[in-house]
């Protein structure tokens, strides 16, 4: 799932409503959680919002649309609580809400969309709004794009998976009964034991070594003051890399955020000189109990990773977790009892949607996260990694000294996470005590290619075309990422093998999705070694991770040991292959 803002958000032009719901006076006052109280603390402003959008199939009346959030609301007890001025500070009080109307919000002449969407956002999803959330629709002729928001007060990104997931399914008339309110998560967070003395020093340490304060960007930004945001999206893995990066990250026993974390260690040390520090957000839905539920389910920590080995990471990860398990109010009691924030605060967060266990099918409702634009002196890193690969999003102020600094650190993070993707030990293949690497072909590989393909007596006859027929089918293979065009190299980086993988989705056999193989190659001199079978190994895993359930190729009859090896491999003629000119 992307991650954009509501600057870069592409709207086509439609009319845009808000569903204003009905509030009551607000009752007695509940808990308020830390992280609550430090956001809402900063006052009422515009911009402290998180959303999600998505695109409906068909048109919805607006009324069953308003049905359909109402269920959520009554659902998920934190959306019927607003934060009030108590005098003494803010107060968390719980209200009704009922059914109320939609209004339409006009779309100036010459304004774009998303500016629209905006300014409803802004003016409706603030801290102090009653309530802080809003429903919106945009209808247009491709279909309405619908889009829920809320102060981060009441939210974090997992909620809103939640708030999406639930919205379709009350609209699909299958959502029931509340679950776990978010004010009951803050009671027992209130009741955890305080922090050991470890963990208090360890906090200590690592904001003393930026000087007392949370961790900071450690390249220069420019001015203090708040700035206007830059924001930058990047896609870092596709499926293919990203199923690469994590197999070396298995293969070097860690996890997948762990090797990120490796990888950014040695670009800030190679940068900057020093080790990586950052406010490292930890998720405090200890018990399952919370997975259904929405609220601020986020607390902070803080990682500091010198040794960019990756299981020194792992260890970091590992204690950035633990520092963040303990209510940090009373951790924090030497600064104040609040975060220590200076300008220049940065931060990495990491959302794995894949090990969630709330799921939405985001590439069909073309579903992406959409932030606020906002003035920042800090700098701020999400990843997403889902189905689809590696995201990632980056604010900081748009200045001079920023654009070079943190641009130059995205660059050579994003290079390097792509050069550990390359060389990933998923993709080497090891036979009779030889090592070869299956790779992405690229335009320059198309002559090797060919050679391969007319090595034997049938392709010498069938592969004659001018080279440049087969640069062009390649270029269009490339645009079509269920094709996977794979050489395999040896240790003189020589093209000796090739293979064609392709995913098929279809509805028969209950929808299975399958694993074409086409056009396996090896060169006579490497023919059998056990090359051909390590290959065959690796597009079997391909495909499985692609989410492949079945694997078929077809070889001409006239290629007996063909025939044979791939029957020693698991296949079984059980059909008939039919083909003919067109």
């Amino acid at each position: 799932m992307r991650l954009t803002n509501v600057g870069h958000l592409r709207l086509p032009f439609g009319r845009l409503y808000g569903y204003d719901v009905a509030v009551s006076a607000p009752g007695d006052d509940l808990p308020l959680s830390f992280d609550q109280r430090r956001h809402v603390g900063a006052g009422d402003r515009p911009g402290s919002w998180m959303a999600l959008s998505f695109e409906l199939a068909e048109t919805i009346p607006r009324d069953r649309l308003a049905d359909a959030w109402l269920r959520v609301v009554d659902r998920h007890g934190t959306l019927r609580t607003v934060v009030v001025d108590g005098g003494e500070g803010p107060r968390l009080r719980e209200v009704r809400i009922g059914a109320g109307a939609w209004i339409e919000h006009p779309v100036a002449p010459g304004q774009a969309v998303n500016d629209a969407l905006r300014s409803v956002l802004d003016a409706h999803c603030r801290p102090y709004s009653r309530p802080s959330h809003r429903l919106c629709v945009l209808e247009k002729a491709a279909g309405p794009t619908v889009v829920v928001a809320a102060d981060h007060a009441h939210v974090d990104m997992w909620s809103m998976l939640v708030v999406a997931r639930d919205l379709l399914a009350a609209l699909a008339g299958s959502l029931d009964g509340e679950v776990p309110a978010f004010i009951e998560h803050t009671r027992a967070m209130a009741n955890r034991p305080a922090a050991p003395s470890d963990v208090r020093t360890r906090w200590a340490q690592i904001l003393a070594a930026g000087g007392d304060v949370m961790p900071r960007f450690p390249l220069p930004l420019g001015t203090a003051e708040p700035s206007a945001e830059r924001v930058e999206v990047r896609d870092v893995f596709d499926v293919d890399d990203s199923a690469a990066f994590s197999a070396q990250a298995r293969a070097d026993g860690v996890s997948t955020l762990s090797a990120a974390v490796s990888v950014m260690t040695s670009v800030t040390r190679e940068l900057a000189g020093t080790p990586l520090r950052a406010v490292f957000p930890v998720h405090s839905r200890y018990d399952a109990a919370w997975h259904e539920s929405v609220g601020w389910f986020i607390t902070n920590s803080v990682i500091e990773s010198c040794d960019p080995a990756p299981s020194a990471c792992a260890e970091a990860v590992r204690e950035a977790v633990r520092l963040g398990s303990w209510p940090l109010r009373e951790i924090l009691e030497p600064w104040g009892g609040d975060m220590p924030e200076a300008p220049g605060m940065f931060a990495v967060s990491w959302l794995d949607l894949r090990r969630l266990p709330v799921r939405i099918d985001s590439a069909r409702i073309d579903a992406q996260y959409v932030g606020a634009v906002i003035r920042t002196d800090g700098v701020m890193l999400w990843f997403i990694l889902d189905e689809a690969g590696l995201h990632l999003r980056c604010r900081y102020p748009d200045t001079a000294e920023a654009r070079t600094n943190v641009g130059g650190w995205l660059d050579l993070l994003v290079a390097r996470l792509q050069e550990r993707s390359r060389s990933s030990a998923g993709d080497v293949l090891r036979v009779s005590g030889r090592t070869f690497r299956v790779q992405r072909a690229r335009r320059s590989d198309v002559p090797a290619i060919v050679d391969l393909l007319s090595d034997d007596e049938i392709g010498r006859d069938r592969e004659g075309a001018e080279l440049e027929r087969y640069e062009a089918a390649f270029d269009l293979l490339v645009r079509d990422r269920a094709h996977y065009l794979a050489v395999v190299r040896d240790e003189r980086d020589r093209t000796v093998a090739t293979m064609q993988l392709t995913v098929i989705g279809g509805l028969s056999r209950g929808g299975t999705t399958r694993l074409q193989i086409e056009g396996l190659r090896v060169a006579e001199a490497e023919r059998s070694r056990g090359l051909g079978s390590a290959m065959l190994d690796w597009a079997h895993a391909h495909g499985r991770a692609h989410g492949a359930h079945l694997a078929q190729l077809a070889t001409d009859e006239a290629r007996i040991r063909a025939r044979a090896f791939y029957a020693r491999a698991g296949y079984r003629a059980e059909h008939v292959g039919l083909k003919r000119e067109l």
